[in-house]
């Protein structure tokens, strides 16, 4: 249960929920989708507020004998066959993509129906929880991408530490039954949890004397060398292919002089990018330079 919250969303916020699993997140997004109403307080909306909401479990919700052209004709009863295809086409399934039944479609093939059906109706807040999971790379780079372009709000519950880089600017932490704006960023929140969770005081003080390289966590210390080096193997190769999509973006001709937002935009999502990326090869010379003692 959350109390004591008072928080306020504008236009154009950008906004990632911080906290552990069970801390009310999730909860939390609800309330603001309209999905749960408050026990008590009250939540003032703006006129003509219209929420589009995503969340991983809505892919049990999906008609898995129907297809994505299905999905949308629901929406569009009236509309000419045309409309109805330009629509499929639009949200990722074009020409005989439209026609897969759902049971059919890969992880990230139903996260982009879904992703396509909360933003069907064109909602000036778009709230989304834990997005990427099961997004490929490309799918990962064009939510990135779409988020940045997207003007109004977004409010989004997510893991994954590139997309909340690239696309947020403000961060809540959800904690403690209340949620409180956070003004560190990623690196001084992971920080502050591992200070608490070793006993140490937690203040914003405390973790600006920490080292850049604080003492893993007993969860981190029960991964072994060797698993931590696949893992880093695998988080820069996909954040390598993120890069890439990006530069092929910024290498469209005249991308500055014609859209200088769009290239503002992927220009800071590559930044947020490369601070992974940079990330990941320090953890995988650190996890490399372990396994080779544990071998020698």
């Amino acid at each position: 249960m959350l109390n004591r919250v008072t928080l306020r969303i504008d236009t154009d916020d950008r906004i990632a929920l911080l906290g552990s699993n069970g801390n009310g997140k999730s909860t939390l997004v609800k309330l603001l989708a309209g999905k749960l109403a408050p026990f008590s307080g009250k939540i003032t909306r703006a006129d003509k507020l219209s929420v589009g909401y995503f969340a991983q479990h809505q892919v049990d919700e999906l008609n898995l004998d129907g297809s994505p052209y299905d999905h949308i004709r629901k929406l569009m009863p009236e509309a000419p066959e045309s409309k109805v295809r330009g629509r499929v086409g639009a949200i990722g399934f074009s020409g005989k993509a439209g026609d897969t039944l759902v049971r059919s479609l890969s992880g990230g093939e139903k996260a982009r129906l879904l992703l396509g059906l909360a933003t069907f109706y064109g909602p000036n807040m778009i709230i989304l929880d834990e997005p990427t999971n099961h997004l490929d790379i490309d799918s990962r780079a064009a939510l990135a991408e779409a988020i940045n372009e997207f003007p109004g709000a977004i409010i989004m519950v997510s893991h994954d530490r590139y997309l909340i880089e690239a696309c947020a600017d403000r961060l809540w932490v959800v904690a403690n039954q209340t949620v409180t704006a956070y003004d560190g960023d990623l690196d001084e929140y992971r920080r502050m949890i591992l200070s608490a969770n070793d006993g140490r005081p937690a203040s914003r003080e405390r973790v600006k004397e920490q080292p850049a390289k604080p003492e893993r966590s007993r969860n981190e210390k029960r991964t072994s060398p060797r698993q931590r080096v696949a893992q880093a193997e695998t988080e820069i190769e996909r954040i390598n292919g993120i890069i890439a999509k990006i530069d092929t973006a910024l290498a469209l001709p005249d991308i500055f002089t014609r859209d200088p937002k769009q290239a503002a935009q992927l220009t800071k999502a590559r930044a947020g990018a490369e601070s992974a990326l940079q990330r990941a090869e320090e953890e995988w010379l650190e996890a490399s330079a372990e396994l080779d003692e544990a071998t020698n």
